[in-house]
């Protein structure tokens, strides 16, 4: 798999955009905050790999950089919910100031109640609890951003259709 980088002009810090070569690109851009260097590292080259746009970044500040820098350009935030300094629900808050139809998925490793204290179980919110696999990481952004419906059959189980496509 090739990655391309683009190094920023304006931060201090690089905050690479990766985009696959050689494949056909999806129009979506991503922007991942996840500070933990192996899990942020593994999910770029997936998402890449599907053929996203990936803006990655460490924490709050450096996602909030690397958003400015894509220019309105991200359709999703996919962040970690605990994040060193401001949390990933704050991040999300003050990123849908600038783009208030900028969709979002929490992930987390803690447990279920300690993600709850953070109000990720409102309406529209969307939530992937980690590990995650690569299928289940996939189905849910198709999901999000709209790329993929969840239709129940008659038999009461879920199957995926395409869609906006």
């Amino acid at each position: 798999m090739s990655v391309s980088h683009v190094q920023p002009q304006t931060a201090p810090e690089p905050m690479p955009v990766a985009a696959r070569t050689g494949a056909e690109p999806k129009c979506e851009t991503i922007l991942l905050v996840e500070d933990e260097d192996f899990v942020r590292e593994v999910t770029c080259e997936v998402l890449v790999s599907a053929g996203y746009r990936v803006a990655k970044a460490r924490n709050a500040a450096e996602a909030v950089r690397a958003f400015h820098r894509c220019g309105g350009q991200v359709q999703l935030l996919l962040t970690d919910v605990v994040l060193p300094g401001r949390n990933g629900r704050d991040l999300a808050r003050r990123l849908k100031v600038v783009q208030p139809d900028l969709k979002t998925i929490f992930i987390s490793g803690y447990p279920e109640n300690e993600v709850t204290k953070h109000g990720l179980q409102e309406p529209g919110v969307f939530y992937l609890p980690k590990p995650f696999s690569v299928d289940s990481l996939m189905g849910k952004i198709r999901q999000v951003l709209g790329t993929e419906r969840i239709e129940e059959s008659r038999t009461g189980t879920l199957t995926r259709a395409a869609g906006n496509e």
